[in-house]
């Protein structure tokens, strides 16, 4: 078994922090994706989208702005994107198809300040992939400042209990995504 690559050890290691909403944020992540535009190819990617709690007014949220990078393929995040945001300075994460199918399910990138902290989280995409449908709980809390207010607390309450564990932060979280996601398909008739 091969052990853990050193920044993956660091990222899970990372403190979970929930600051108020920064009015910021989209500004970040739309300059962020100007960065992607003139840094790649524009035949390898298409749309860039902000989603996550940074993209919805009023949430409290990480400071870490989510974004999704619509990419033609995986092989061209291995072969071309990866090798050109790694020289930037981003770090590059990806998980394995399941069931030991060859090559990546699964790619995403960390962009950190120059104290170290994280400042962007950039998921690629294929066209199909079923990740896109983060868009549908960005676009739910959007339009219901109830749900995000509650979706705050409850983050804020997650990242109290276990600020230094990642992994049961995102866990915590499960239920009321998935509730939120069920109330959005049916809004949309899904």
């Amino acid at each position: 078994m091969n052990p853990t690559p050193r920044h993956v050890e660091r990222a899970l290691q990372e403190r979970v922090e929930i600051v108020p909403y920064d009015p910021a944020w989209p500004g970040l992540f739309a300059a962020e994706a100007a960065r992607l535009r003139a840094l790649l190819p524009a035949e390898l990617i298409g749309r860039i989208e902000h989603f996550g709690s940074t993209a919805v007014p009023g949430l409290a949220a990480k400071p870490i702005v989510d974004m999704l990078l619509e990419v033609r393929s995986m092989e061209d995040v291995v072969q071309h994107i990866a090798p050109t945001l790694r020289r930037e300075g981003y770090e590059f994460f990806w998980r394995d198809r399941e069931r030991g199918l060859p090559g990546i399910a699964y790619a995403w990138f960390i962009k950190r300040d120059a104290a170290g902290r994280r400042t962007h989280h950039i998921h690629c995409l294929e066209p199909g992939s079923s990740e896109w449908e983060r868009l549908l709980f960005r676009d739910h809390l959007r339009a219901h400042p109830e749900a995000a207010r509650a979706y705050g607390e409850l983050k804020q309450r997650i990242a109290a209990e276990h600020p230094d564990d990642r992994v049961a932060y995102a866990k915590a979280k499960t239920d009321f995504v998935a509730d939120a996601m069920q109330a959005a398909r049916a809004e949309q008739g899904r």
